[in-house]
């Protein structure tokens, strides 16, 4: 007679041990991150519990969820155990914390320095694994009042449209503009066509009364603005 192998199931587990049981007993603040995951896949593989896989899997990401959030669906999958709902479902919910950020970032609509657009934009681009390139307008008391996606997967001279950009401020009646766009190789240094784009953005905002108060350059964790930098 063969021995039964033990369930790893998060309800097969004492009470003392089930993540969704200790939430509600002390609360999510209490739970570790590989819980909160364990919660979101609830089971494991044959060799180890759900938290159990989820720490291994927060160990390759030195246990950073950042660095997690920009796993893809397929890297997940690589994992034993995770098929492609739990790999969705990881996903989903890092995703929506992404959002959360970025939405409580808007609060902060009123532009003091570059380090609050760097606080507004990071949530949004910072972690992106492409380049994307955004207009901030502001009204005459530097109060956000509109964004624009100008362009997305690379930068270059030819994909920046000043007439699209310049409309979108007489609509929404901005009397000035901020450029941002993020960097995934983590590099501030801004190239040739960063510098192309800001000086033609900045005399086609001009015929037009419209200021250019800024151009960001923004990665994970810092920033270069062109104005701190006597760029503009």
């Amino acid at each position: 007679m063969s021995e039964k192998k033990p369930s790893f199931s998060i309800k097969n587990w004492s009470e003392d041990d089930q993540p969704r049981e200790k939430l509600l007993k002390k609360g999510k603040a209490a739970l570790s991150d590989a819980e909160l995951v364990a919660i979101l896949i609830g089971s494991g593989n044959r060799e180890e519990s759900a938290v159990d896989l989820c720490k291994r899997i927060l160990s390759s990401v030195d246990n950073n969820l950042n660095q997690l959030g920009k796993l893809s669906i397929k890297q997940l999958m690589q994992f034993k155990g995770i098929g492609e709902a739990k790999a969705i479902s990881i996903a989903a919910a890092l995703e929506l914390g992404r959002r959360r950020r970025a939405e409580e970032a808007l609060q902060q609509f009123k532009i003091t320095s570059s380090k609050s657009v760097f606080e507004l934009m990071q949530p949004m681009i910072g972690e992106l694994p492409h380049e994307e390139f955004w207009i901030i307008y502001l009204n005459n008391s530097n109060k956000v009042i509109d964004k624009l996606q100008l362009s997305k997967g690379g930068i270059t001279g030819t994909l920046v449209d000043t007439r699209l950009v310049l409309k979108q401020a007489l609509q929404v009646g901005a009397v000035a503009i901020i450029m941002a766009h993020n960097h995934p190789s983590g590099t501030l240094k801004p190239s040739q066509a960063d510098k192309d784009i800001t000086q033609k953005l900045k005399v086609a905002a001009q015929s037009l009364d419209i200021r250019v108060l800024d151009h960001l350059i923004i990665t994970e964790r810092a920033y270069f603005s062109f104005a701190d930098e006597a760029l503009l």
